[in-house]
């Protein structure tokens, strides 16, 4: 396989989503126009890089949010009720009425970063009569600490930045109730990868749930998500056919202001 800036050498439009676009990509592409994120996050772009060489960066904020909320409680539930555990019964044939969950109405979720899409997952939570808490980047640690006492489920939909990074580690974990779930729709590296897998093998978490990793994919052999409290999926939280069709719409809508020399939609730089 070719390097990757050799693959993007020919390319006047990039798209990343995940892929890294780093200043090497950014100085190979020899008619870079413009670089479009599917995505709010960009932290997977040199946005320096791109705008030493005067290449247009913009993002698509909130056009995946319901994607991801609806993603982030479709964990939540398949954690709370023990669905992957629950398969497996079925699949032996063994007996009924097993394994016994719990219900999320009554109980409290914690969402870190209370963006579009915090919101969007807060609003349906209420939906199923869950309490909701949420902190934002302008909280202060106390209210992250208050969040995270008093919280059965955890929900972090942060970006990723140097203050977030590692922001879930022993000490938050410590924090939280015994039993409760941790969910990163966020990004990896939000979480401490070796102090959440202390919490798993002490048992003091019900269950997590991850969609976003701190290398992806995936290395097949982190025992981490072998781990039978672990629900992971492969980053697609943001992936939907409505979200493709939004996207389109705004890339192609960019794309014409661009060689219009017109302003163009969310631009970053």
């Amino acid at each position: 396989m070719q390097p990757p800036a050799t693959q993007v050498a020919g390319m006047r439009v990039l798209i990343p989503t995940t892929g890294v676009v780093g200043a090497a990509d950014i100085a190979a592409v020899r008619d870079l126009r413009l670089i479009a994120q599917p995505a709010a996050g960009y932290n997977n772009i040199d946005v320096e890089a791109a705008k030493r060489r005067g290449v247009p960066v913009t993002i698509a904020p909130g056009y995946n949010s319901h994607s991801v909320a609806e993603v982030a409680l479709m964990m939540i539930l398949m954690l709370s009720r023990k669905v992957d555990e629950a398969r497996a019964v079925f699949a032996r044939r063994e007996r009924i009425g097993e394994p016994v969950g719990g219900e999320l109405h009554g109980k409290t979720l914690g969402v870190v970063g209370m963006g579009k899409i915090g919101s969007c997952l807060a609003e349906a939570a209420r939906g199923l009569g869950m309490q909701v808490l949420g902190v934002t980047s302008r909280s202060s640690r106390a209210e992250l600490e208050a969040l995270l006492a008093a919280s059965h489920v955890v929900a972090l939909h942060c970006p990723l930045s140097p203050a977030t990074r590692g922001l879930i580690g022993r000490a938050e974990l410590a924090l939280m109730r015994p039993g409760a779930l941790l969910l990163n729709c966020a990004r990896g590296s939000v979480v401490d990868r070796e102090a959440l897998w202390e919490a798993l093998q002490s048992g003091r978490l019900g269950g997590v749930g991850l969609d976003t990793h701190w290398v992806e994919p995936a290395p097949r052999d982190d025992p981490l998500y072998s781990h039978p409290r672990v629900l992971a999926l492969p980053h697609l939280g943001s992936i939907s056919a409505e979200v493709y069709d939004r996207f389109a719409n705004i890339l192609c809508e960019n794309i014409t202001r661009a060689r219009e020399g017109r302003e163009l939609l969310h631009r970053l730089c």
